[in-house]
């Protein structure tokens, strides 16, 4: 039986004039650490909010630990860990009042399942009498997944969690992730940023609310279609220009200090045509793909399926 489960799920805003999350079907292992990847208004923090069940579905069917979201809501409530995408803990209260509250809540302490916090605990503990408002951006996300898992939970619900966050916090918070996967936990997670991909076990990119991809991170990579190339030169702009003209690209884009280049002809022939163009010092190196280019891959395929409908 999968963790969690979401057949053909559908919800709208504004009494159906915004599409938020659109016919989607994905399921969650037990034990697996799955990522929603895809910018903000993808559609992540909706589906999070269904699956935690606090919206219910305009269409479709769900269900978490073998539950149904709609019928057995209490029940998911009590075996499902949730950090919405907004720091939601009291800001007045200290760290040990936070906690000592939402062990409350679930009829727990947290000397009860202090070997599942320990790790997380003993890095806030120094802080335990501090107000909850005073505590760093790392420290509160540290917070926050405490109070999470203070009543051991099947499953965690993770939207965004490192946004804002340092990338020394960031790399700790999957750290983390990975002992408490190790834990048998069932790990749901959302993020804009494309590096942590690649620290799930398997991803599920979206944007406007459709699921583009579901795959493991390698397998994502090595479905990329064609060859990639970082090509650069001492006139930038005029190059993005030149090539995103020349007859021979699929696709051209900013990536860092480089473009990212995918072609249809020979990389002599490219070559040549900057020659002939005017550009010197042109570095043009193969490299492999990274999530961010699977993603823009994706969106293109599906801006040319939405173009070709229209016609």
């Amino acid at each position: 039986m999968n963790a969690i489960t979401l057949n053909n799920i559908t919800k709208t805003y504004n009494k159906g004039s915004v599409l938020a999350v659109d016919d989607v079907s994905f399921s969650v292992e037990k034990g697996e650490i799955f990522g929603l990847i895809g910018p903000d208004g993808a559609g992540k923090s909706t589906i999070f909010r269904l699956l935690t069940t606090l919206l219910l579905p305009d269409k479709g069917s769900a269900s978490v630990g073998g539950y149904d979201i709609i019928k057995d809501f209490r029940t998911i409530r009590g075996i499902v860990g949730y950090m919405p995408g907004r720091f939601s803990l009291y800001q007045d209260l200290t760290v040990q009042e936070n906690l000592n509250f939402f062990a409350t809540v679930f009829n727990t302490t947290i000397e009860e399942n202090y070997d599942l916090i320990k790790d997380i605990y003993i890095q806030i503990e120094p802080f335990k009498d501090r107000r909850v408002g005073k505590l760093s951006g790392g420290m509160k996300q540290k917070l926050a997944l405490c109070c999470a898992l203070i009543h051991k939970p099947e499953v965690l619900f993770l939207d965004e969690p490192t946004t804002g966050v340092d990338v020394v916090s960031r790399k700790e918070f999957w750290e983390m992730l990975q002992r408490l996967k190790l834990q048998g936990i069932t790990i749901l997670v959302s993020t804009s940023y494309m590096d942590e991909a690649t620290r799930c076990d398997r991803i599920g990119l979206i944007i406007g609310g459709k699921i583009l991809s579901i795959n493991t991170p390698d397998d994502t990579i090595k479905a990329y279609p064609e060859k990639l190339y970082a090509v650069k030169s001492a006139k930038m702009y005029e190059l993005l220009h030149d090539l995103r003209n020349f007859d021979g690209t699929i696709s051209c884009y900013t990536f860092g200090a480089n473009l990212h280049l995918s072609i249809k002809c020979s990389e002599q022939q490219v070559l040549d045509y900057l020659k002939e163009k005017g550009h010197d010092k042109v570095e043009f190196m193969q490299i492999t793909p990274k999530v961010e280019d699977c993603f823009i891959r994706l969106l293109k395929e599906q801006d040319e399926r939405n173009s070709n409908k229209d016609k």
